[in-house]
């Protein structure tokens, strides 16, 4: 399974009032090694590494073993300065909470021996508010006011107005400024940097040695790596799969140590291998269609979701529930607004609820002026028919059975349904990040656990500056979004998250669908320490402390 990662994202502080499995759990195995190979799967190749682009999880894994993050979480999803962290200390916060001093480790240096200092940490946050940098970083900085260089290793971070969640912004990968300060922003995205091993200098334990596209990426420890803990681990592959599947059996075979994501149909056969781990738990993930707003993706400039009354009819034809129990088998949990279930921010019975119900969908499609053409089957306004396409990546057998159930269900009432699954490279590429499609069935995975969304949702982060890719637009939701997060009083963001969730279960820029998680298969010449044990409710926790684990 691949998603979206929300960069600018959030942090949700959940309460765990989750069901775990974790089966044939042994944290700590064996005898502390050096050296070997470890292989983890994927059935997605990457897209890019460089920090200014990266927006996928397919790169972002790979980054995980590349790149080194200026702060880091730690189980509890909160901001630390790691060994591995170029951070020397956790961040100093003026007593109004809009200066921020950071210092760095003065040891710390990229691949090619460079040091990082402050002028990395300057360069990489000013490129990534550029607009005409096209980053989707720029919603988690341009809040920013200014920044001074107090010396080498010590940068000084105005905000130009209260930004609750901005301490996590500082959770991200510095781009290197003496290789990209004299390329043009506007030439930033198409420069070879983080996707040509030979030119990407990198600042993690690993050295980027070989990329063959569609089979694998292979990194090497870092012999000169200046971090106080040293990486055991000698070799990491990223081994690319056709297929979900593909990958249960590489690992039941023992060709891979680590599957991030184990389809739930195959988890009793998992299970069912002692000698693998099997972690089990909901993460910070949540699926999702999303509706274009951009009247150029359809024929004729017909958009069949211009209306509310037709976007709530399809929340009422979708089956959600009969998915859980059927194709996550239980595992998932139904929403309703972008904000997780049992998070603070999860406003409860305020939000509407779109139970399933066929016949209110028929309703509200006729109130909106849908007549059935009977010799067709399907709905038609205006002389247009209600009919679309619907994206996936290829691959993901959950989304595939998932687009098929929506085409039935939409079918029932009429609409036409076109499902069509695309490589997910091809797919971000192509057509997530410049907003080119008219529906996708697709998830975010949140960063950090603030429930802040302005960039997935405001009008303000269009293509390419940010992740609103299906062009929506309320002024209200807008307003809302900033009030959201211009406030440390948790109340006060309680109350207007609350709001948010009532507006947008009713708008519905999406069809929230269901909250999930991804099994972690872990197999058995992986070794770590019990408080090195990956991490579910993490982004990447399925490599948490990784720099730390062995392999026979």
């Amino acid at each position: 399974m691949k998603v979206f990662q929300r960069k600018w994202l959030l942090m949700f502080i959940f309460v765990f009032a989750l069901t775990g499995l974790l089966s044939a759990c042994q944290t700590n195995r064996g005898n502390e090694g050096d050296g070997g190979t470890f292989t983890f799967s994927s059935f997605s190749d990457i897209v890019s590494i460089n920090p200014l682009f990266m927006q996928d999880t397919a790169s972002s894994d790979a980054a995980h073993w590349l790149l080194a993050k200026l702060y880091d979480l730690n189980r509890e999803g909160l901001v630390v300065a790691e060994p591995w962290s170029i951070a020397a200390e956790e961040p100093i916060i003026s007593d109004d909470g809009l200066t921020y001093t950071v210092k760095l480790k003065d040891y710390a240096k990229w691949s090619d021996g460079t040091p990082i200092t402050a002028d990395d940490i300057i360069f990489t946050i000013e490129t990534a508010m550029n607009p005409d940098t096209g980053s989707p970083m720029i919603a988690q900085f341009d809040k920013i006011e200014s920044m001074k260089k107090i010396d080498e290793h010590t940068v000084e971070i105005k905000l130009s107005t209260t930004y609750a969640p901005f301490i996590y912004s500082l959770v991200f990968e510095p781009a290197p400024a003496h290789i990209l300060k004299d390329i043009p922003v506007k030439e930033l995205k198409a420069h070879s940097y983080g996707s040509d091993p030979e030119i990407t200098v990198t600042s993690g334990p690993w050295l980027w040695k070989e990329w063959t596209q569609g089979q694998q990426l292979v990194f090497e420890r870092n012999p000169d790596y200046w971090g106080e803990v040293k990486p055991k681990i000698a070799t990491v592959i990223y081994k690319i799969y056709a297929d979900q599947n593909t990958e249960v059996q590489a690992l039941l075979k023992g060709d891979v140590d680590l599957v991030s994501a184990i389809p739930v149909t195959s988890n009793d056969a998992v299970k069912g291998n002692p000698d693998i781990t099997l972690i089990l738990e909901p993460g910070p993930s949540y699926e999702f269609i999303s509706f274009n707003f951009d009247e150029s993706n359809f024929p004729n400039g017909f958009n069949p979701f211009a209306t509310q009354k037709s976007r709530q009819a399809i929340a009422y034809a979708i089956d959600r529930q009969g998915m859980i129990d059927n194709v996550l088998k239980g595992t998932g949990v139904p929403m309703n607004t972008p904000f997780l279930p049992g998070s603070w921010a999860d406003p409860g019975n305020r939000a509407t609820v779109y139970e399933y119900n066929p016949e209110k969908a028929k309703q509200l499609l006729a109130e909106d002026g849908w007549v059935l053409n009977e010799a067709t089957g399907i709905l038609e306004k205006d002389g247009h028919p209600f009919t679309f396409e619907l994206q996936y990546n290829t691959g993901n057998s959950r989304r595939e059975q998932v687009a098929q159930v929506i085409q039935n269900n939409l079918a029932d009432v009429g609409i036409d349904v076109k499902p069509r699954g695309i490589d997910f490279a091809a797919w971000v590429e192509q057509n997530l990040t410049p907003g080119k499609y008219q529906a996708v069935l697709l998830g975010w995975s949140l960063s950090n656990p603030d429930p802040d969304s302005e960039s997935i949702f405001s009008s303000k982060y269009f293509p390419p500056d940010g992740q609103n890719m299906g062009w929506y637009k309320n002024e209200e939701l807008d307003q809302l979004w900033v009030e959201g997060y211009s406030t440390t009083d948790i109340n006060e963001r309680k109350e207007v998250y609350a709001k948010i969730g009532e507006i947008i279960s009713q708008d519905l820029p999406y069809v929230f669908m269901y909250r999930y998680g991804n099994a972690i298969g872990i197999g058995p010449r992986v070794h770590y320490e019990e408080e090195d044990a990956p991490e579910p409710s993490l982004q990447t926790g399925y490599f948490f402390h990784s720099i730390k684990w062995w392999v026979e």
